[in-house]
């Protein structure tokens, strides 16, 4: 009978000290838990129609994500019908027509192809823009 007591003893110590670390030295799952989309998500008002380098087009919207979603500056015009309040929207929306533009109907109508546009976009956006993109986003897309 000793035996079975100090095997009892022994599996309950080892149940208490394994739940008093998960519960305070572990710390809770949530607290540490990192956001999936670090930043802001801005979609560009107006969708794209662009004419691809193998004489087909694609039409398509671009989410930029940013360290802030971008605000109304109270001293600037009105932004044109469809477009948004981003200080460079126009500059943004060219870089975007000139990589996509250089693409190909096969390459944007697969995925791998796709992520290759999107890292070219974000690298011409950081080299020609102040933007922050952390990423470049192709919610919908179609290619003819």
């Amino acid at each position: 009978m000793p035996k079975n007591k100090l095997i009892i003893i022994v599996v309950v110590a080892l149940v208490a000290v394994g739940g008093i670390y998960k519960f305070l030295l572990a710390g809770s799952p949530e607290a540490e838990a990192k956001p999936k989309i670090d930043g802001s998500v801005y979609v560009l008002g107006k969708e794209f129609l662009v004419n691809l380098s193998d004489d087909r087009y694609a039409k398509f919207t671009v989410g930029l994500v940013l360290d802030h979603a971008p605000v109304a500056d109270g001293h600037a015009e009105s932004p044109p019908e469809g477009y948004g309040v981003m200080a460079e929207e126009a500059v943004v929306r060219d870089i975007i027509t000139d990589v996509a533009g250089s693409a190909t109907g096969e390459t944007l109508s697969h995925a791998e192809g796709r992520e290759k546009v999107k890292k070219e976009i974000k690298k011409h956006l950081k080299k020609k823009t102040d933007l922050h993109v952390h990423d470049v986003v192709f919610p919908d897309i179609t290619v003819q």
